[in-house]
């Protein structure tokens, strides 16, 4: 397993200086250096810093459907930092083809973001597959985070707000229980403002009314409105 540093940081703080260091949730470069962005735990897994924070952090539970990058290899699996305190593992027996361990790279690559769901939650850490439908390795759209506590809103009851967005815009959205939203559209217009119906919601995600209150920011976006059945 990869071996972790961790400490309390604090936003401005230098974690880690080098170009070889990359940076990852929570963190940002600053010249040679990679900074907290947030307080919280900063955390250096080889060489990719992120920092969790101390409140608001998401923890795994099996069954969950989450969103996360490549960030090592190993002889029979790959890690994925998904924004939590530790990297999860997706072993090569949990992908829904056969891959020779000698051309791992080729199936999922450093860098690369998956849709994983939740296999197992352990003491040693968790445990994730790709078997099921609809999971697996994103291609194109962008990617943008959310706080997880944010994502109910987001999806709405039975997946109200997110058909309401798609109706709207035409691209489809992926939101992990981790904070992590996929949005994929055949216009690169429609996914920014996809991006920006999604940011909405979660910067108003407490509010009363939320409903009529998407439907609106959509029309004044120049949008229309499709027939749904959003509810708070």
């Amino acid at each position: 397993m990869v071996k972790e540093k961790r400490n309390i940081v604090t936003p401005g703080e230098t974690i880690v200086s080098g170009n070889e260091f990359l940076p990852g949730d929570g963190a940002y470069r600053d010249g040679e250096d990679i900074v907290a962005g947030q307080y919280g735990i900063a955390i250096v897994a080889e060489k990719h810093v992120r920092v969790v924070p101390v409140s608001g952090a998401y923890y795994p539970k099996r069954g969950n459907s989450i969103i996360g990058t490549i960030v090592d290899i190993t002889f029979n699996g790959w890690l994925i930092d998904f924004g939590g305190a530790q990297n999860a593992f997706l072993p090569v027996s949990e992908v829904p083809m056969y891959v020779n361990k000698n051309e791992m790279r080729e199936f999922l690559d450093f860098g690369e973001s998956v849709i994983v769901k939740v296999w197992d939650v352990k003491s040693r850490g968790v445990d994730l597959s790709m078997k099921m439908r609809g999971f697996g390795k994103i291609e194109g759209g962008m990617i943008i985070s959310v706080g997880p506590n944010k994502v109910p809103r987001i999806i709405g009851k039975e997946g109200s707000m997110v058909k309401l967005i798609k109706g709207a815009t035409g691209c489809d959205v992926t939101v992990g229980q981790n904070g992590k939203v996929w949005i994929s559209g055949k216009d690169a217009n429609m996914e920014v403002a996809t991006k920006k119906i999604v940011e909405f919601i979660a910067d108003n995600a407490v509010t009363m009314g939320l409903t009529g209150m998407v439907e609106k920011f959509i029309k004044d976006m120049g949008l229309k409105v499709a027939a749904t059945e959003a509810k708070e």
